[in-house]
């Protein structure tokens, strides 16, 4: 099958150009890059139209940000393949999980992977959060999400998530900021779709290093959970 990876990107002209090396380092797989700029107002912008156009398939630019939601819908518009993954433009996650989280699909198991932070951590070397207030913020996250969506995830807030192109035709996705994490979510787990998780690799980032989400994401993670999965 075909994979498409959607790389939402925002101020990242540190990272952008190695996270698509790494992807491109891929050769025993099918794939498509789609990469979207929301609205980089750093030297994203220049490094992207320089060094790094030319090995991606789609590039994006967005006029303004509007967060990594919006990003990924507008990526979602030149998608061609039979799988979806989701990659943050940081360093924090490793493509090389590529093919362990496309196995249960590939298999015909589940139409829906997250790669989970959390599962195996004790196995997996570079798996750490940068704080333990992110873990206890990511594992009170879960524990909501799960007990609103009858689910058992480990880690629902994380980037990798893959998708058979099935699932994502039947969804329509309205959350613009990070809360399209809870959003999706939320709709697969109205429409009664398992999901697999896979342990990944993991090397969490400081807010001075570059992270982006915060206090009132939580909240709207919140918010979204019970506006989709009850109304």
């Amino acid at each position: 099958m075909k994979i498409s990876i959607i790389i939402p990107c925002y101020n990242e002209e540190k990272t952008i150009v190695k996270i698509v090396e790494k992807i491109n380092a891929l050769i025993n797989l099918d794939k498509e890059i789609i990469l979207v700029d929301d609205g980089s107002n750093d030297g994203t912008v220049d490094i992207i139209k320089k060094k790094v156009q030319k090995n991606v398939d789609h590039v994006v630019y967005l006029e303004k940000n509007s967060g990594k939601g919006s990003a990924i819908q507008s990526g979602l518009k030149y998608v061609t393949g039979d799988i979806i993954i989701i990659q943050d433009a940081d360093l924090e996650y490793e493509p090389k999980d590529y093919e362990r989280l496309i196995q249960p699909i590939l298999n015909n198991e589940f139409l829906v992977v997250y790669g989970s932070r959390v599962l195996g951590i004790r196995h997996l070397s570079g798996n750490h959060f940068i704080s333990q207030i992110r873990v206890f913020a990511n594992y009170i996250l879960t524990l909501l999400s799960n007990l609103i969506n009858n689910q058992k995830l480990t880690d629902a807030h994380t980037c990798y998530k893959v998708f058979h192109i099935s699932v994502i035709k039947k969804i329509k996705l309205q959350e613009k900021r990070f809360a399209f994490c809870p959003e999706i979510t939320s709709k697969i787990s109205k429409l009664g779709i398992p999901i697999k998780e896979i342990p990944i690799n993991y090397k969490g980032r400081t807010l001075k290093e570059g992270k982006k989400i915060n206090f009132l994401d939580a909240v709207r993670a919140l918010y979204v959970l019970v506006k989709y999965r009850f109304f």
